[in-house]
């Protein structure tokens, strides 16, 4: 485990995009895809400085070796939360590989969360790459139900606050 107190969390600067964009790209070359799938969807993840206009974007800093992770989030639309409730998307979490299992993923979601209810909304959904539902499990979020085949994305979850 790393020690929390090496770990701050501060929103994330124009300036920071190459190190974010790096990180992105490790932990989706290690996600449990075909080498072609992820290699032609890696664009799809990468952030932009368009982005941080419509997101609201952190990152996390470890004392020593400079940006360790990232979480972006956005308020979403009611056809992606659980019935009558007011919710924010996780857009993206991600922590460099060599840096995971250390609390950098948790402090992230936490920051979420806190944004979350800030907004006076009722909880987090996140749409989860379908091997890391488990880790978002682990975390306290739920699975949502597919309730229309075509539109719903199967790996919804939701935490509320």
């Amino acid at each position: 485990m790393s020690n929390n107190e090496n770990i701050f969390i501060r929103a994330m600067k124009k300036g920071d995009i190459d190190s974010v964009n790096a990180i992105i790209e490790a932990c989706v070359m290690g996600w449990d895809l075909p080498e072609r799938v992820k290699r032609l969807s890696l664009g799809s993840y990468r952030y932009t400085e368009h982005d941080l206009d419509h997101l609201t974007a952190v990152v996390a800093v470890m004392t020593g070796n400079g940006i360790v992770g990232i979480a972006t989030w956005n308020f979403t639309a009611a056809e992606d939360l659980p019935k009558n409730q007011h919710g924010m998307q996780l857009h993206g979490l991600y922590v460099a590989p060599r840096h995971q299992r250390r609390g950098v993923g948790s402090r992230l979601i936490n920051c979420a969360l806190e944004a979350a209810r800030e907004q006076g909304m009722e909880g987090l959904t996140v749409k989860a790459q379908s091997d890391a539902t488990g880790y978002f499990q682990s975390r306290g979020f739920t699975n949502l139900p597919v309730e229309n085949e075509e539109r719903d994305y199967p790996h919804r979850l939701w935490l509320a606050v």
